[in-house]
């Protein structure tokens, strides 16, 4: 269902790269297997014979529902990618995020402080940066993950430019 409040008419949004699927991915698996590790830590104690409570099933539904989650997670992170989108127009730049809880942000160009552009080691392997939009409300939290890293570097200077061509008086 969509919404004009999330989706307003005549905008065209643009989607972060596909590639991102795996920067997210990583982040979350490293994560993951330390906490399929330590909630398997029961299971190998009573299987070993170490350790009589819990009970086996109990020992094994930790790990278990760890990798339910595991699962899930991997289902929901590609539509968690393809949720993420920005549009230029003329006076601002919007951003969305959210499947469950979706988010529109507007950043007027006027009110942008600076454009940061950031890479961690996982993003840099695949050509792939985020750029961050600083306002001078603290709270604005406006960011664009997974860009392709040369339209990361024009978004960057269009902003810019744009940002210095409408100054709102900072």
């Amino acid at each position: 269902m969509r919404t004009e409040a999330i989706d307003p008419p005549g905008v065209a949004w643009l989607r972060v790269s596909p590639r991102y699927v795996t920067v997210r991915v990583a982040g979350w698996a490293l994560g993951n297997v330390v906490a399929v590790a330590v909630l398997s830590v029961p299971l190998l104690l009573v299987l070993n014979g170490v350790w009589s409570w819990p009970p086996l099933w109990a020992a094994a539904a930790l790990p278990a529902a760890a990798l339910l989650v595991a699962l899930w997670r991997l289902v929901l992170i590609p539509r968690q990618v393809r949720a993420i989108g920005y549009a230029e127009r003329e006076d601002d730049l919007l951003i969305r995020r959210g499947i469950f809880f979706q988010r529109v942000l507007v950043v007027p160009y006027g009110r942008m402080q600076y454009v940061d552009i950031g890479a961690g080691p996982v993003e840099r392997g695949l050509g792939l940066c985020t750029l961050k939009l600083h306002t001078a409300s603290a709270g604005t939290g406006a960011e664009i993950p997974g860009l392709p890293a040369g339209e990361g570097a024009r978004l960057r200077e269009q902003l810019s430019a744009r940002g210095e061509a409408r100054l709102a008086g900072l």
